[in-house]
């Protein structure tokens, strides 16, 4: 494959939650709920200053800075060096690679990630999120799948 396509996918990645993110933000309100499946699932403008689940969001800047921005260049370095080398889950690390630049962005320019879709399943509510975020989780799952799925055969002793 050549080794150029996956960053590209991750690109697009980009590129799509950047488009999702300024079309909610010049949309709605900071904190509007426009219900699309009602109790099931809304469109909500938040900001979000820290990491997953708002992990560090109270935490004084320099620490977020440091923290937040120093892990994603690290973790992107580690994936670009994956990815330029063909190493195998180049898919998955595509798609990690595209919601992380599509967050770090976020981070770098406005200093918080602009979240929007948020999820009910009957009265627990899932922590808004966006386009990166998903990328981010189902490449993440999809290398854990790979990895957990293949099961080397050990020939046995006889």
């Amino acid at each position: 494959m050549n080794r150029w396509i996956p960053f590209a996918a991750a690109g697009a990645i980009v590129l799509l939650d950047r488009v999702t993110k300024v079309a909610v933000e010049r949309s709605i309100s900071v904190w509007e709920t426009i219900p699309v499946i009602p109790n099931v699932v809304n469109l909500v403008y938040t900001r979000n200053r820290g990491a997953a689940f708002g992990i560090l969001a109270n935490a004084p800047e320099w620490i977020r800075t440091v923290v937040l921005i120093g892990f994603s260049v690290a973790i992107l370095i580690f994936i670009v060096r994956m990815l330029w080398r063909g190493d195998p889950g180049r898919w998955p690390l595509a798609l990690v690679l595209g919601g992380a630049l599509g967050n770090l962005y976020d981070r770098i320019v406005a200093g918080s990630v602009t979240d929007f879709v948020q999820v009910f399943i009957g009265s627990y509510e899932w922590p808004s999120f966006n386009v990166a975020d998903s990328a981010i989780s189902v490449g993440a799952v999809w290398l854990a799948l790979g990895l957990f799925g293949k099961k080397e055969r050990v020939p046995q002793a006889r």
